[in-house]
């Protein structure tokens, strides 16, 4: 399959998840703060599971990278006014104001273009981070406000069922996205160690997810992934 057929379908991909998500939060059917939390879980998946129609040509991961690069470049546009969209915002915010899909939502695009540039095919690692940050992060609000659960002494906010849906939803999708590209030929993996290192990477991100902090574990969540994904990939 060409670059740009690869581009048109991850590109199609991604606009009828988000747009899908932005209908139904802005005909009520699910809230704002659920609408925000499904894409950051389902929008790496996809993204990543894209990358295995592009071939491998050095050009390729640019091709990829451009879909989320102009995806928070929209982002920021509704975040500073520039256009408006009233969907997008219903969709990713949480009180309904613009500004602040100027903070998660933009962190979240801007990791998912530099992990795909700098880790594209060539490693697991950059696989890792985002399946953790998708799965892993998205699902812990998820869970944690719909399945309460006690308080984390150090952060009040946050809740152990949140915290251990954050370990089990990245590994979970880590090793569900992994398997498909080691089936398809593109990573060969011992199981049984890429078992043991992601559930290591988790329990690290895990823990940064809990402090008490808000909207910068795109970024933090992420990047010790990277730096631990380093160590034992």
């Amino acid at each position: 399959m060409s670059e740009w057929i690869a581009l048109g379908l991850t590109f199609a991909v991604a606009i009828i998840w988000l747009r899908l998500n932005d209908f139904l939060a802005h005909r009520g059917w699910i809230s704002s703060s659920l609408s925000r939390k499904i894409i950051h879980l389902g929008t790496g998946p996809l993204f990543v599971i894209c990358w295995l129609l592009f071939p491998d040509t050095s050009l390729s991961r640019w091709f990829a990278a451009s879909v989320p690069l102009l995806i928070t470049l929209q982002f920021f546009l509704v975040g500073t006014g520039l256009i408006r969209d009233q969907q997008a915002v219903v969709a990713m915010s949480r009180s309904g104001d613009r500004r602040e899909i100027l903070r998660g939502p933009l962190y979240y695009g801007i990791v998912f273009v530099i992990l795909t540039l700098v880790f594209w095919k060539t490693s697991p690692i950059g696989v890792v981070a985002l399946m953790i940050l998708s799965g892993g992060d998205g699902l812990a609000d998820i869970i944690g406000k719909r399945f309460p659960s006690a308080s984390l002494f150090w952060s009040p906010r946050k809740t152990i069922g949140g915290s251990l849906s954050v370990f089990l939803g990245g590994a979970f999708f880590s090793l569900l996205v992994l398997w498909a590209f080691h089936q398809a030929g593109v990573f060969h993996l011992n199981w049984m160690d890429t078992l043991f290192k992601i559930a290591g990477i988790s329990l690290a991100a895990t823990l940064v997810e809990s402090l008490p902090f808000q909207d910068i574990d795109n970024i933090t969540v992420p990047l010790v992934s990277v730096m631990l994904g380093y160590l034992l990939f």
